[in-house]
């Protein structure tokens, strides 16, 4: 494979092996410490003893560095305390190879030549040659010399219009031959360092970035962890297309759990196309630019602010810019098209489909607000991209994904994981048989043996992720042959090994089954091709220990299935009956906060089980059991209502105790609290015209830790997506008028089927490295993000006042004042209508359709019995009866498997 030739002096290799060192050794004080050190002994070139030039625009302060006119701050007017950039490393990133605010690369070669030759403003520093400056350019300088030998000249301007800041580079050709530039990439560099901060240090100081990968339409929007306040938009000026989002790798700032790394938008990314990315897929096609002698090329980005990261959008529409709003999103199943409405000032010219024929488009005209309008249909599985041509000639691409139907893709991940993921070995030497097991697509095999521990065994995320899955899936579309694999799972591999079932820590529950103890196993137990001289290669004391409360929930959330299972289908047969899995769950709740406590005062990734628990004990009528679990939740919820941000983890920062600290919070009344956790999903929880970013919660580490390509790199659709939709969903429902909410949260909760491949198979994430793009080799930790879209998957009907009836997993048609919706959820078992506000649930059977009245406000729906059921069993909660059906002891309304359709009345006092 050709590579770019890299202009990288000596030190700055040295500074990146540092980096990998930093990376491989974990992210630790004292490692931290040391990387500095060496750090420090490299001399610092970026001149900032030099001091600054400070500018004021109306919204933003910054100031540049007088020696190199990189940004050394960038911060608002009202808020002088907070910093855009990394400010609290200036004085430690002043060295060759770190990139700033004004930095550039590119990538060219000469006209014959078929090899490209990088060149970096940071690679290694020298004097910039300010220009003379007029009107409205605050500083400009000639920087050719800092890009080495470049044989180009590349002028950097820095200028306030219309109040806005904005960096324009000018690339000129002074030369006689003709080059072709085939990358061109502008480092964003922005304060998501969090290394040494504390929770609260955090929110106070950071930011996270997302793009919109969308060419002239793209932008960069910049929030702050605590969701407040505004949010900072990158956006492009002419000839500045957001072509690809590339990772900048070879800047030496450490890398880990606590810092992402940073980025560069490329507006070029040919030469990456032919080397370093060659033969992958990128979300827009690669291009270059020529430069003749003579020549010149502009481009530019602008600085601007919108008031909150709602009006993301009403900001650009101000501005004018183009502005796409997929419903529900950028996922469509080939059973149900979406919408996409559109709004710029200009016609569309034209629109274009990649590859040929994938989705169909429909125009349905424009909405009194002239937004014009799509219907897209999908034609052919997987990705596809929109191309978009506005009559001024600017183009927007839309990334779309075209998937199978949401119930298909279900019923393909339960068979795949119960029979290609089924593990039997009755002479498996660590008590794994039978299970669903961690399972390697590349390779097609199962991982029965890792360097890390918990891949193999059958606990903690990576472990237990599979079967948790499996079973999660009964609760959507039960399978009797699945039911009785996992039955056997869950009576002789779960409870009695995974979950001890007697002594001093029963109902506790081990970290891994799987561990390295060669001394006191057979010879041949492991592989001699493993590297197990690792802390992951536990021990079996280690494996054995309870103490780590993450491993709880899988365990609970399984037995509460199973009550759910052996309540609601009376042709299933189980060991035990509904009750006892009942009372497993609950004990399994209670011994998480006993014998893990430490871990346990933070909020667990389907930590939402618990809530679901407590629900269904006072259903029950198990008082007691029901009130020593509420009390023990609300010792949790007091200690979190102590704390400003209540996000903490095993890990610095995480993105899945929001979830269950947002549901107890809002259970005990905590609203503020609830509020607060909500704006922090906000802030690293996307609504963009991407499939792969729209609604994916921040995730970039577990990789390493879940993952089989393992390096630290933005994760699309981790489990943090469907997690994080529970309570955005939960509070949609709370306040129907929020679009916004609607959008993030389904988009999360569809994050869960994003990845799933054609034959059932589902990965960790979706890794989005321009370089790989595509889904990690292992199913990794995907089981967490499937119990969100388990528990929290239903059908939204909404009545918008310009884009009028729509539905989120539905298809919904308006006639002669009443609306009908087909359910396209894969249990078709739940539906929200907001014009109603009412949530309805049913078990053991479906909803295949609704019918709204909207004059007599009645509702029918057509309902299905299950054939493991005489009965579908219907919950209302909102201002409508059934008259004629009487309701069971649940509070759920009992209809007869005879019974087709039902009708729902509005109570009179509504």
């Amino acid at each position: 494979m050709l590579t770019i030739k890299q202009h990288m002096h000596t030190d700055n290799k040295h500074l990146f092996l540092l980096v990998i060192l930093w990376v491989c050794t974990g992210s630790n004080l004292s490692g931290q410490s040391r990387f500095w050190e060496e750090i420090n002994k490299q001399p610092a070139t970026l001149g900032v003893e030099r001091g600054t030039h400070d500018f004021k625009l109306s919204k933003l302060n910054v100031k540049l560095l007088r020696a190199s006119q990189t940004v050394s701050s960038l911060k608002l007017n009202d808020d002088d305390a907070f910093d855009y950039t990394p400010d609290e490393l200036l004085h430690r990133r002043d060295r060759n190879g770190f990139y700033h605010l004004g930095d550039i690369n590119l990538a060219i070669r000469a006209e014959g030549e078929t090899s490209w030759t990088s060149f970096s403003s940071a690679k290694e520093r020298r004097a910039v040659t300010p220009l003379k400056t007029s009107g409205k350019v605050l500083a400009a300088a000639n920087i050719s010399a800092s890009l080495g030998d470049i044989p180009l000249q590349v002028d950097r301007f820095w200028e306030e219009r219309d109040g806005d800041l904005c960096l324009r580079f000018v690339v000129r050709n002074n030369t006689k031959q003709v080059f072709e530039i085939g990358a061109l990439g502008i480092p964003m560099i922005f304060n998501n360092n969090m290394d040494g901060k504390s929770l609260d240090s955090a929110h106070a100081d950071n930011v996270f970035f997302d793009p919109y990968i969308g060419k002239d339409a793209g932008y960069l929007q910049v929030n702050r962890l605590h969701g407040l306040g505004p949010s900072l938009l990158v956006l492009p000026e002419n000839n500045t297309p957001f072509e690809a989002y590339n990772p900048l790798n070879t800047d030496p700032t450490p890398r880990s759990i606590t810092f992402e790394g940073f980025h560069e938008w490329l507006v070029h990314s040919k030469a990456f196309a032919e080397t370093d990315w060659r033969g992958v897929e990128q979300w827009n096609r690669p291009t270059s630019t020529t430069l003749k002698p003579g020549e010149s090329r502009s481009y530019g980005l602008r600085f601007v602010l919108a008031p909150g990261v709602k009006q993301v959008e009403d900001e650009l529409i101000r501005r004018k810019r183009p502005v796409a709003m997929g419903i529900p999103g950028y996922l469509v199943p080939l059973d149900n098209p979406a919408k996409l409405f559109l709004k710029y000032p200009e016609k569309v010219k034209r629109l274009e489909v990649f590859p040929a024929g994938s989705l169909s488009i429909e125009s349905l005209g424009k909405t009194a607000g002239k937004w014009s309008t799509y219907l897209i249909k999908g034609n052919t599985w997987g990705r596809s991209r929109l191309e978009i041509t506005y009559a001024d000639g600017l183009v927007q691409t839309i990334s779309y994904k075209v998937i199978k139907s949401e119930r298909e893709i279900v019923k393909d991940l339960g068979h795949f994981l119960t029979t290609a993921q089924w593990y039997e070995n009755p002479d498996d030497p660590f008590g794994r048989s039978p299970s669903v097991i961690t399972y390697d697509y590349e390779t097609k095999s199962h991982v029965t043996q890792h360097k890390n521990a918990w891949f193999a065994g059958l606990s903690d995320e990576a472990g237990a992720a599979s079967w948790l899955a499996a079973i999660m899936k009964q609760l959507l579309l039960p399978d009797t042959l699945e039911i009785e694999k996992l039955k056997r799972f869950t009576s002789e591999t779960m409870f009695g090994r995974i979950q001890h079932t007697a002594g001093k820590n029963k109902y506790g529950v081990v970290k891994s089954l799987f561990y390295y103890e060669p001394d006191s196993m057979p010879a041949g137990t492991y592989s001699d091709s493993i590297n197990y001289k690792t802390w992951a290669a536990w021990p079996k004391k280690e494996a054995d220990n309870v103490g780590r409360s993450y491993n709880y929930p899988h365990v609970a959330a399984a037995h509460w299935v199973l009550y759910r299972l052996a309540r609601n289908y009376t042709e299933l047969r189980f060991e035990e009956s509904w009750r006892i899995y009942l009372e497993r769950a609950y004990e399994t709740a209670v011994a998480m906060v006993e014998k893990a406590p430490h871990y346990a005062q933070f909020g667990q990734m389907e930590g939402s089980v618990f809530l679901f628990i407590l629900t269904d004990l006072r259903r029950e009528g198990l008082v007691a059991e029901a009130a020593r679990l509420e009390t023990i939740m609300k010792n949790r919820a007091l200690h979190w209502k102590s704390l400003a941000y209540p996000f903490g983890s095993e890990m610095p920062w995480d993105s899945t105790g929001q979830e269950e600290v947002y549901l107890w919070s809002r259970y005990f009344g905590f609203d503020e609290k609830a509020q607060v956790t909500l704006n922090a999903i906000l802030a690293y929880m996307p609504t963009v015209p991407h499939w792969g970013y729209n609604g994916s919660a921040r995730r970039y580490w577990d990789f390493v830790y879940g993952g089989k390509l393992a390096r630290i790199e933005r994760q699309l659709h981790h489990y943090g997506s469907a997690l994080n939709a529970i309570p955005v969903l939960t509070e949609y429902r709370a306040h129907p008028d929020d679009l916004y909410l609607l959008r993030v949260g389904h988009a999360g909760m569809m994050g869960a089927l994003a990845n799933v491949t054609q034959d059932g198979f589902a990965p960790g994430a979706f890794h989005s490295y321009p370089s790989t793009l595509a889904n990690d080799g292992i199913s990794g930790d995907y089981g967490s993000g499937f119990y969100g879209y388990a528990v929290n998957s239903g059908t939204y009907i909404i009545r918008h006042p310009e884009f009028g009836w729509l539905a989120f997993s539905g298809r919904v048609d308006e006639k002669n004042a009443k609306i009908h919706v087909d359910i396209t959820t894969a249990s078709k078992g739940r539906i929200f209508l907001a014009e109603e506000k009412v949530w309805l649930t049913a078990d053991a059977g479906t909803m295949e359709t609704l019918v709204y009245d909207t004059n007599s406000r009645e509702i029918e729906i057509a309902i299905q019995p299950s054939p493991l059921s005489p009965n579908l069993f219907l919950r209302i909660e909102g201002p409508y009866t059934i008259t004629g059906i009487k309701k069971d002891e649940l509070g759920r309304y009992v209809i007869p498997g005879n019974v087709n359709t039902v009708k729902l009345h509005p109570e009179k006092s509504y």
